[in-house]
């Protein structure tokens, strides 16, 4: 079976294809001066593109992780989940809090979808 590897760089690439299963990397906002909602929105708008990207969609997130700075933001965050996810076709899920990696950043958010 072939890999795929979807924009692929020298440290790592945005989602990987193999078989009928696609991973994606954390996706993160590219406007850290947003507020959680604004910086929610913009890692979802990016995990829609790279699923379309491998051929598939939300529908088929199988799993996601998400990283908060401050599980204060979790309300705030599910809101935006909330709003995105499709009933009835939401994955498994787990939302922990986590320093990152540019102190402005307020989410990464990673997931695994079949396609």
């Amino acid at each position: 079976m072939n890999i795929t590897r979807i924009d692929p760089g020298p440290r790592l690439c945005e989602a990987s294809v193999f078989g009928d299963r696609m991973y994606l990397s954390g996706m993160i906002p590219e406007d850290t001066s947003l507020d959680i909602t604004g910086q929610v929105t913009q890692a979802l708008a990016e995990i829609d593109s790279l699923l379309a990207k491998g051929g598939s969609d939300k529908t088929k997130i199988l799993s996601a992780v998400i990283w908060l700075s401050d599980i204060a933001d979790f309300a705030a965050m599910n809101k935006v989940w909330d709003a995105w996810v499709v009933p009835g076709q939401t994955p498994a899920r787990a939302t922990v809090q986590a320093r990152l990696n540019d102190p402005n950043m307020k989410v990464e958010i990673m997931v695994v979808a079949a396609i």
